[in-house]
């Protein structure tokens, strides 16, 4: 009796020790840590023994693929890190201490290794190599306290899928060697490696289309490793999308819980492009600014109604018309007076409900203080919305309208920029051919799909206007919105004098800095950047085609914009506006199509 009481509390004990899978994963994430040390070790002891370019060269890149081993998680739980480790080669603006912060990490080492390694550059490759090292160490000593759970584990490999879409194929972490191609290879490795920890004495239904899909990913991209002719688009449809779906689907099969937070792109989205994929309300700041039908139909009818104005005579769609999706076609909108021009060009309103901060300097987090901002601003509508408020209650119509909108009917600033708000947040539809393409709904022409695969690789678009929103909002988590320096002239062909976010900041590297508009209805906005200056695409394109204002000679040394001349053929150029068309809200191509 003593052998079996014996037998069985061995039994429960190891039982009890037996891991988890969250577990065995971290398990794995770690060791992927001890390996990626020990590639960044060998690639600092190769400088040091003043190794050939080529051998360098070589072990830089086996580093940077060891990094995509412990992307995924290191992502997920040490952003900051990771972004230490990997994030882009540019200085940047802390603005809780006002203080600009150097870049670091692989990227910076990447701009010191290629194109061509320069041996005076070794006592600094040595100090960036330091630097890096010592943060992998940080990485190493933090990531033991994660607390993996199987929702963080499927939901963190989502994400990477998300993050080879827009951050990976695009070249975005790789701009100067282009190492995209085989560093996604290692990506969707891990993914797989990761993925199969699960289906250990597990039977799941999807499984094998899960495991079929992941192998053929990885032969198409053993078989395509040319980064301006790699098909992105066939990537994204036939690979990325089903994995990520296909993910979605065993977690929901398993009854691995997701997660609960509101995020830019919901925690549900099978992929990146779903219809709803993205939660307007996970942008819009406040549970209290949460958009309704009745503050839609409410904030319409203020934004096209002079009463928020000083004089009367002006409405928000005075210079937003909506049959210009929501611009005015005007270089710079005139002014109050009639006579001058506003400081910059009216952006469209479609689609900017996606973003986290507002106007081309940056200046407001919230659709509702842009609309404050404008309506208080001089030279735009020059109103108060205190008064327009007292104005208002003396409508029975708008009194109404306001107590469907708002429990307690009361008519003030919040409610009247709230609705304004929530119209503006209505305007986003992603509903465009593209959208549609990606949906499986309909086909792109051979000229739109190759734009597309320009848009996202050789022209280098969509390392800047992100994928699927085109805007400068960052995947795959979307939680900030950029700026950049891009060197746009004027109409006399000099740098334009606006000095755009460092108005605001007075930071040194933010002269001549513009957030990163949405592309969407381009085809409908013209003209084009911050002043207006161009009224084509093709003039647009001919610009970053040269290399933006360092291309075009001007002395512009913060420019965050790549200098290089992109060569595009006048055929990729036809293309790459092809492709951008397709950005057209479906309403509008409607309204097109009846015209004619």
């Amino acid at each position: 009796m003593k052998k079996i009481y014996c037998l069985f509390f061995l039994v429960v004990f190891v039982a009890c020790q037996k891991k988890s899978k969250h577990q065995e994963v971290n398990e794995l994430f770690q060791s992927d840590i001890t390996l990626l040390i020990e590639k960044v070790a060998k690639l600092k002891y190769s400088v040091q023994a003043d190794s050939t370019e080529a051998q360098i060269q070589r072990q830089f890149l086996e580093a940077h693929k060891s990094y995509k081993k412990v992307e995924m998680i290191s992502e997920y739980y040490s952003p900051a890190v990771s972004k230490s480790i990997n994030g882009p080669a540019i200085p940047e603006f802390e603005e809780n201490d006002k203080v600009t912060v150097a870049p670091e990490g692989f990227q910076v080492i990447e701009e010191l290794v290629f194109p061509k390694y320069d041996t005076g550059n070794k006592k600094e490759l040595l100090q960036e190599l330091g630097v890096l090292t010592a943060n992998l160490i940080r990485l190493e000593k933090v990531s033991k306290s994660n607390e993996l759970t199987d929702a963080h584990v499927f939901d963190a490999m989502r994400l990477e899928v998300y993050r080879i879409i827009t951050l990976g194929i695009t070249g975005f972490d790789s701009p100067v060697v282009l190492n995209s191609i085989p560093e996604a290879f290692v990506a969707l490795e891990t993914i797989e490696k990761y993925y199969k920890v699960y289906l250990e004495n597990k039977s799941v239904s999807n499984s094998k289309e899960v495991l079929e899909v992941l192998e053929k990913g990885k032969k198409y991209l053993q078989t395509n490793t040319n980064f301006n002719a790699f098909d992105r688009a066939y990537f994204i449809k036939e690979v990325l999308n089903p994995l990520s779906k296909g993910i979605y689907q065993t977690q929901s099969e398993l009854g691995i819980p997701f997660m609960k937070e509101q995020r830019g792109l919901r925690v549900t989205a099978q992929t990146l492009f779903d219809k709803d994929a993205f939660d307007p309300e996970a942008f819009s700041g406040f549970p209290d600014y949460k958009t309704t039908p009745e503050k839609i139909a409410l904030g319409k009818k203020l934004f096209n109604d002079p009463v928020l104005s000083g004089n009367n005579t002006r409405s928000c769609a005075s210079c937003h018309h909506a049959e210009k999706a929501f611009t005015d076609g005007l270089e710079r909108a005139v002014s109050l007076d009639g006579k001058s021009m506003i400081q910059r060009n009216t952006p469209t309103l479609t689609n900017i409900a996606f973003q986290r901060v507002f106007f081309a300097d940056s200046r407001v987090s919230y659709l509702e203080d842009q609309a404050v901002a404008v309506i208080k601003n001089e030279n735009e509508m020059h109103g108060s919305l205190e008064k327009s408020a007292l104005a208002i209650q003396k409508n029975s119509d708008y009194v109404k309208d306001f107590k469907k909108a708002f429990p307690k009917g009361e008519i003030n600033e919040f409610e009247i920029k709230n609705a304004l708000a929530s119209y503006i947040r209505s305007l986003s539809h992603y509903d465009s051919k593209f959208d549609e393409y990606m949906q499986n709904k309909t086909q792109l022409t051979a000229d739109e799909k190759a734009g597309f695969n320009l848009f996202a690789g050789k022209a280098k678009c969509a390392t800047c206007h992100f994928i699927p929103l085109t805007n400068g909002t960052v995947p795959p988590n979307f939680d900030r919105s950029e700026s950049e320096i891009l060197g746009t002239p004027n109409k006399a062909k000099k740098l334009d004098g606006d000095l755009g976010k460092f108005v605001i900041t007075q930071a040194a590297i933010h002269k001549y800095s513009f957030k990163t508009p949405t592309i969407r209805n381009i085809a409908l906005t013209a003209p084009y950047m911050h002043n207006g200056v161009y009224k084509t695409l093709e003039e647009v394109i001919d610009f970053y085609n040269e290399g933006g204002g360092l291309g075009l000679g001007f002395d512009l040394p913060n420019q965050t914009l790549p200098e290089d001349k992109l060569n595009l053929s006048d055929v990729e150029k036809k293309q790459l506006i092809a492709f951008m068309r397709t950005l057209t809200d479906k309403k509008y191509l409607e309204k097109i199509e009846n015209k004619k």
